[in-house]
């Protein structure tokens, strides 16, 4: 669980809140909250966050179960990658993936954003298994992804806000 920071405040009257500082956890809560309360809602706040953390920053093992789990929903299972992982050094594209060893990685940048643009990006690196190059084929696989027009627009929006 790691590190966990009780800051109580006077101005805070009702709500109860965690959040991540670097490793450690702070939870916000009210001055005049009993301590007998405070135990349990540490517990449900921290227990609440990192399973957010989990579902918006998946590890590279989530990544690969993921992408098994897309490719028999989508691509009738005909896309078996080696390895699925995050990596901090792509910064131009949002996904790459080896055909020859079979290897995909996603760009850290994708970490945090929503779940079907994840997926999108996935699948699409996915179907480069079945077919190398960005054919009609290629894209016909993409296609059949439900989420793939939605989440195109929402790189396209983020793309172009980096610009």
């Amino acid at each position: 669980m790691g590190e966990i920071e009780i800051r109580r405040s006077a101005r805070r009257t009702r709500t109860v809140r965690a959040y991540r500082e670097g490793d450690k956890i702070v939870v916000l809560m009210p001055a005049n909250l009993p301590t007998s309360v405070e135990d349990q809602h540490v517990r449900t706040l921290v227990e609440r966050l990192e399973r957010r953390e989990r579902r918006v920053r998946p590890s590279d093992d989530d990544l690969l179960d993921r992408a098994a789990t897309l490719s028999r929903r989508w691509l009738a299972g005909r896309a078996e990658p080696s390895s699925v992982r995050w990596v901090t050094n792509m910064d131009k594209r949002w996904g790459s993936c080896s055909s020859g060893d079979r290897t995909i990685r996603l760009s850290h940048r994708l970490q945090g954003m929503p779940e079907h643009v994840v997926d999108y990006v996935l699948v699409h690196e996915l179907a480069h298994l079945i077919e190398p190059n960005h054919s009609a084929r290629f894209w016909a696989l993409v296609d059949a992804y439900p989420d793939a027009t939605r989440a195109k627009g929402f790189l396209e929006g983020v793309s172009w806000q980096q610009r």
